[in-house]
C-alpha cells in the first residue's frame, strides 16, 4: 500500500474500551495503512502498560502527544463523557480527525459546540455508536419498510466502568440510535421509569416511546442484571424481525404476499424447509451474515472517511439526536420519581 495512504493515529483514554481501540489500530497497522503513534492517559502507569502491549509511545496529555507527534492525523476519544468536548476540541483545533465514543457529549450545548468545531476546522468527526456496525443491524437495514412496534432489551452484569453516566446514556443509547435510524420519525411522547440500584445514577430503566409516525418502542436497559441480553425485535406490515446483537444474527418471519423482499425470503425459507411453526402462510428465514467485530468495522469506516474526507456513517448530528432523546428520557425518569416520592 502506498505511503500516501498511511494514517497516523492515537487513542486518548485507555481504560477498558480505549484499550480495545488501541488493539484494533494495532491490528490494522499490519495492513500498512495505519500507524498507532501513541496512547494518552493521565494515569501514566496505565498508558505505559497499554503502550508496551501495542508497541507505541505513552503520553500523559494530548498537549504532550501533539508536541512530540505533530503528525497525528486521527484519534479515538475514549475519555469520560464530561471530557469529550475538551479533548475533541484540542484535537480538532490541531487538525486531527476524531472518533468520539458515545454518548457524544454530556449536554446538548456541548454536542452543538462539537458540531461547530468540526465544521470550523473541516474535521471528520464520527460518534462511536457501535451497534450501527453490527453485521446483524447492517443485514436488517434493507428489510425495513415501516416499523410499527419495537421491543428492545439490553441487560448487563454490573461493572464499575462508565458509572459517570446513567444506564440510559451508557447502554440504552445504543438502541435509541438504532431505533431512530430505523424509524426516521420525530418523537411524540415519552414515558419512563428508572432507579439507582448499585450506583448513584440510574442503573435500570424502562421506557415507552411513541413516534409521530405512530410507531411505539419499548426499551429496557439494566446494568445490574444476572445475565447479558442484547436483543431488538420489531414488527412491520407482514413481518416480524428479531435481531440478536450478541450472536450477530437476524430472524425474519414473513406472511405471504407482503412485498418483494418477503417473497424472496419465503422462497429461501421453503428451500431450507424452515416454515414458521408449521403454518404454511408464515415463512422464516435468516439473511446471510458474515460475522465481524463491530469495533473493527467502526474504526475501519472512520479511517475510510478520514482518507476520503467524507461524511462518517455515524455523524455528530446522529450522536446529538441520540443524546437528545436519552436526556429527554432521563428528564421523564426524574419527573416520574418526583411524582411517586422517590425524588431527592
Amino acid at each position: 500500500m502506498s505511503q500516501e495512504l498511511l494514517i497516523n493515529v492515537a487513542v486518548i483514554g485507555v481504560g477498558a474500551f480505549g484499550r480495545n481501540h488501541a488493539r484494533v489500530y494495532r491490528q490494522l497497522q499490519q495492513s500498512g495503512s495505519v500507524r498507532l503513534v501513541g496512547v494518552v492517559d493521565p494515569d501514566m502507569a496505565r498508558a505505559e502498560a497499554v503502550a508496551r502491549e501495542f508497541g507505541c509511545a505513552a503520553f500523559g496529555s494530548v498537549e504532550q502527544m501533539l508536541t512530540t507527534h505533530s503528525d497525528v492525523q486521527a484519534a479515538s476519544v475514549a475519555v469520560p463523557t464530561v471530557l469529550h468536548l475538551e479533548v475533541a476540541r484540542a484535537l480538532m483545533e490541531a487538525g486531527v480527525d476524531v472518533l468520539v465514543e458515545k454518548p457524544v457529549a454530556a449536554t446538548l450545548v456541548e454536542a452543538d459546540q462539537l458540531i461547530r468545531l468540526a465544521a470550523e476546522h473541516t474535521r471528520v468527526a464520527q460518534v462511536g455508536h457501535l451497534e450501527r456496525f453490527n453485521p446483524a443491524v447492517r443485514a436488517t437495514l434493507p428489510l425495513i419498510t415501516r416499523p410499527m412496534f419495537f421491543e428492545v432489551h439490553r441487560l448487563s452484569v454490573f461493572s464499575p466502568r462508565a458509572l459517570d453516566v446513567d444506564v440510559v446514556l451508557d447502554l440504552m443509547i445504543h438502541d435509541l440510535d438504532i431505533v431512530l435510524t430505523f424509524v426516521k420519525s420525530g418523537v411524540k411522547e415519552i414515558r419512563a421509569v428508572g432507579l439507582p440500584i448499585l450506583s448513584s445514577k440510574v442503573d435500570i430503566a424502562n421506557v415507552r416511546i411513541e413516534f409521530e409516525s405512530g410507531c411505539v418502542a419499548n426499551f429496557t436497559a439494566s446494568r445490574v442484571s444476572t445475565e447479558r441480553v442484547r436483543k431488538l425485535r420489531f414488527f412491520q406490515a407482514g413481518q416480524y424481525i428479531s435481531i440478536d446483537y450478541g450472536r450477530q444474527d437476524v430472524l425474519v418471519f414473513s406472511v405471504g404476499g407482503t412485498g418483494e423482499a418477503a417473497h424472496s425470503f419465503a422462497q429461501d425459507a421453503n428451500e431450507w424447509g424452515t416454515q414458521g411453526g408449521g403454518n404454511p402462510l408464515i415463512s422464516m428465514a435468516k439473511p446471510a451474515i458474515t460475522a465481524a467485530e463491530p469495533l473493527l468495522a467502526e474504526i475501519a469506516a472512520f479511517l475510510q472517511s478520514v482518507r476520503e474526507r467524507s461524511r462518517p456513517v455515524v455523524s455528530l448530528e446522529d450522536g446529538r439526536r441520540a443524546l437528545e432523546l436519552g436526556l429527554a428520557i432521563l428528564g421523564e425518569i426524574g419527573r416520574h420519581a418526583g411524582r411517586i416520592g422517590l425524588g431527592s
